[in-house]
């Protein structure tokens, strides 16, 4: 039975996490400590738990690439600011929604997911309709920070989705200014992030604060879901005009059906009380 609907994944799913001392985490590596895998469904979609009542990810039976979850659609804001990106990552699997989206919608990039439990990916594959890697797709088994720390990954990645929860739901598992620096370091010059926070928890002032002392801009889109806040971060700074970027949403309500012109709506609200 599902009891809460909100949409995030949560807090530190290690013995040794982000929240561990430095000497703790030196002397220790990083252990995965995974809680079961759970299904429910309600009204024609699915979803995905970690053992708990939380949500981690749904998908529409009828719909299974549609973005179901409005913070889902709101990571793809990105949409607004580039247009035809090479290689999109995908750091935290959830049900793939994500994932299959952005492979279904940019034909011409390649996408890399990466989740830690092999029973996600397992998952995602068998009631999630996640497709099988090819050419274009490529979902690893890693550590996202792993991952982010590779120098093969310096420079190449135009798009970074970052959604690291577990079951604790309190707040993304990867969450330091050292995380941060090591995307951005990922990232092309005018590369971009989108990030899952929890707005109504403390740990989102600390990757806000992060964020912003390693990217030129952060923006925030309004809360959704009883706490999600989506932020987006600029790896180069840039100047918002609004015109444009309502032109560029019909543009992808269009082509997409995503409800764009709210993005703008939220950013030029925010823009405002800043």
């Amino acid at each position: 039975m599902l009891i809460k609907r909100k949409s995030i994944e949560a807090e530190a799913n290690y013995r040794s996490g982000p929240r561990a001392s430095a000497t703790t985490a030196q002397k220790s590596p990083r252990k995965a400590k995974f809680a079961p895998i759970t299904l429910s469904e309600l009204d024609g979609v699915r979803y995905l738990h970690f053992g708990t009542e939380w949500v981690q990810g749904a998908m529409r039976l009828r719909k299974p690439d549609w973005l179901e979850l409005e913070y889902a659609q709101q990571m793809m804001a990105w949409m607004l600011f580039v247009t035809e990106p090479k290689y999109i990552v995908q750091l935290g699997l959830g049900t793939g929604a994500l994932t299959k989206f952005c492979y279904r919608q940019f034909p011409q990039a390649r996408i890399t997911a990466v989740d830690l439990n092999p029973a996600v990916i397992a998952i995602c594959e068998s009631m999630f309709k996640l497709p099988a890697n090819d050419e274009r797709l490529n979902v690893v088994e890693m550590d996202a920070l792993d991952f982010v720390n590779d120098p093969a990954n310096e420079g190449q990645i135009d798009i970074m989705q970052v959604d690291l929860y577990d079951a604790t739901a309190k707040g993304p598992v990867l969450d330091t200014a050292e995380f941060y620096e090591a995307c951005a370091a990922c990232l092309t010059p005018n590369g971009l992030l989108t990030v899952n926070l929890f707005g109504d928890h403390p740990s989102y002032a600390k990757n806000l604060k992060a964020l912003r002392f390693v990217f030129d801009n952060v923006l925030c889109l309004p809360e959704v879901h009883d706490g999600n806040v989506v932020a987006i971060a600029f790896k180069s700074a840039i100047k918002l005009d609004f015109p444009v970027l309502y032109e560029r949403a019909a543009i992808i309500k269009e082509i997409s059906k995503l409800p764009a012109k709210s993005w703008v709506d939220g950013l030029k609200e925010t823009a405002k009380s800043t």
